[in-house]
């Protein structure tokens, strides 16, 4: 294989990758890049978990990732039986894509989960749907993966649909038609994946070396521009400033004609709740002038309602309400009525076709179409009455 490097290649450049090899000093990754990559999937995957399980209902766990060198050959000898690839394009923020790897088994059990089942319905073959199912459900993940690294890189990040293949290793693949990078020597992110007690299986991520090493450039500066943003700036020298006026009290209303002279009150009795001008109220010490106003109160007319939280809806879904079909309507009198015999035909006031009223708890909620099923009168809901 072309390109490909021998696992001894492949385990000098884990172990001493500051030497030179086949590969060549560029595509080395140093202890500290690889352990940025590592937290970099870390972080990724831990947020695609927390969205697969709201869309399985189920708890998902993803392992601390392992880092390494693989080539093609690793791959197929990692996994025997046929597996999905995944690959992931970036957009923007990133130049570049990587591919997931998920094994058969595993894909038909996240399928059925998403359709409600409980996850045991894997007979049968691996078709269109499951690789339309498991593309969705890895779109939403690695979109949610991608919010993780926009908040890491301070960029915005963004993925194209990933596009799912069933790939049989035993088979002879190009793997330069699955992606260029799986040609030569690629880096492998490992995961330990348990969805419940239904999967515990490992998945894999594969990075162009390139990439790799761009994403951890991308990390350092990152986290360069969070700490600079973070440094609180010096504190400006204060500047000498006059003091700011004081407010004039408002003036105290005079007394009007008609009114008590000052220090007498007003019919033998002092203003309510104030004490005579120059006198304290018994028991009580000199007050200081009050600017009283009257008060002012919100008009209720026309005002909005509260909106309150939206409650439990779960807890009245056992309630039982009565639905009703009406197939139409007509009035007799009471003389029509008595003359009714087995046999008495009833015009009704609706045009034969024409959709029939359902109703629940007698509140008129939608309109459907009467069927027959084996041996019993069903009803087609064709509309929903807003």
């Amino acid at each position: 294989m072309d390109g490909a490097l021998s696992q001894e290649e492949i385990n000098a450049l884990l172990n001493n990758p500051g030497e030179s090899s086949s590969v060549g000093m560029a595509d080395a990754l140093s202890d500290s890049e690889k352990d940025a990559i590592g937290e970099i999937g870390n972080i990724s995957m831990g947020t695609a978990a927390t969205t697969l399980s709201s869309l399985v209902n189920s708890k998902v766990d993803i392992s601390t990732p392992v880092v390494s060198f693989a080539t093609w050959s690793d791959i197929c000898d990692a996994y025997e039986r046929p597996c999905v690839f995944i690959r992931i394009a970036y957009t923007v923020g990133l130049d570049g894509s990587n591919i997931l790897v998920l094994r058969e088994n595993d894909v038909k059990i996240i399928t059925d989960l998403m359709m409600g089942g409980d996850g045991t319905n894997t007979n049968g073959e691996l078709g269109e749907l499951h690789l339309s199912a498991i593309s969705e459900a890895m779109n939403q993940m690695m979109g949610s993966a991608a919010t993780s690294l926009s908040s890491m890189f301070n960029r915005v990040i963004d993925i194209s649909p990933p596009m799912a293949d069933l790939i049989d290793l035993k088979e002879n693949i190009d793997e330069s038609s699955i992606d260029e990078f799986l040609s030569g020597t690629f880096v492998k992110i490992s995961f330990k994946m348990e969805i419940g007690d239904l999967v515990d299986s490992e998945i894999m991520q594969l990075y162009p070396v390139s990439f790799a090493k761009e994403m951890c450039q991308n990390a350092t500066n990152g986290m360069i521009q969070s700490s600079a943003s973070s440094t609180p700036e010096p504190a400006p020298t204060p500047v000498p400033q006059a003091a700011a006026p004081q407010p004039t009290p408002a003036p105290q209303p005079q007394p009007m004609m008609g009114q008590p002279m000052m220090g007498q009150p007003m019919m033998g009795q002092p203003m309510m709740g104030q004490p005579m001008m120059g006198q304290p109220m018994m028991g009580q010490p000199m007050m200081q002038p009050i600017n009283v106003q009257p008060a002012q109160f919100q008009t209720f007319a026309g005002a909005e309602q509260p909106v309150y939280g939206q409650e439990n809806i779960g807890l009245i879904m056992d309630v039982p309400l009565e639905v009703t079909v009406e197939l139409g309507r007509t009035s007799k009198s009471i003389q029509e009525i008595l003359d009714f015999a087995p046999g008495t035909i009833l015009e009704l006031n609706r045009i034969a076709g024409e959709p029939i009223d359902i109703l629940v708890n007698g509140k008129y909620v939608a309109k459907g179409e009467v069927v027959v099923i084996e041996e019993s009168f069903g009803v087609r809901i064709t509309e929903i009455i807003k």
